[in-house]
């Protein structure tokens, strides 16, 4: 029993001391986690409001588009392009094209690259690079949309099967 007490106090003695000669880094090191946990909480907040934002302007848009404001509607879509959402932003390149809000082809396919570069699986950017090819085979842009295809199948990607389809029309 005596020994079990001198065995508490030894290691009392040893921790107060690794305190004593170590509270300067203790004290530190705590700030520093205290910080980091702080700005990944922070980021996490600010990255939920930023995607809560784009949300809304993607209903927005809808909205004016089944109001039949179109040219707004296609405005608050180019943002959402440029904002490089990993959801909306090929949502919203998808319903520019389908109803025809931008006639510009180098435009589009400029957000297309936009796209294509920004931090998205690699099943989302080969459904991108699917949907650029089947838009410039409709826009008579055949020679490209074909290759953009071909690197599917070359790539072994999931959507080989379906591009394989498209080129053996």
């Amino acid at each position: 029993m005596i020994e079990n007490s001198d065995n508490k106090k030894n290691f009392k003695d040893k921790l107060n001391n690794f305190y004593k000669g170590n509270k300067k880094k203790i004290i530190f090191l705590v700030l520093a986690l205290t910080l980091v946990i702080l700005s990944i909480i922070f980021l996490q907040y600010k990255n939920d409001q930023k995607n809560s934002l784009i949300a809304e302007k993607y209903v927005q848009a809808g909205i004016y588009l089944s109001s039949n404001n179109s040219n707004d509607a296609k405005l608050l879509y180019e943002e959402i392009i440029l904002s490089k959402n990993k959801f909306y932003s090929i949502l919203a390149l998808n319903i520019i094209i389908e109803k025809k809000l931008l006639n510009d082809k180098e435009k589009i396919i400029k957000y297309f690259d936009l796209l294509e570069k920004s931090n998205l699986s690699k099943a989302n950017k080969d459904l991108l690079i699917l949907k650029k090819g089947l838009y410039l085979l409709k826009v008579s842009d055949t020679e490209e949309g074909y290759d953009l295809l071909k690197s599917l199948i070359e790539k072994n990607s999931n959507l080989k099967t379906i591009a394989e389809e498209l080129l053996s029309k």
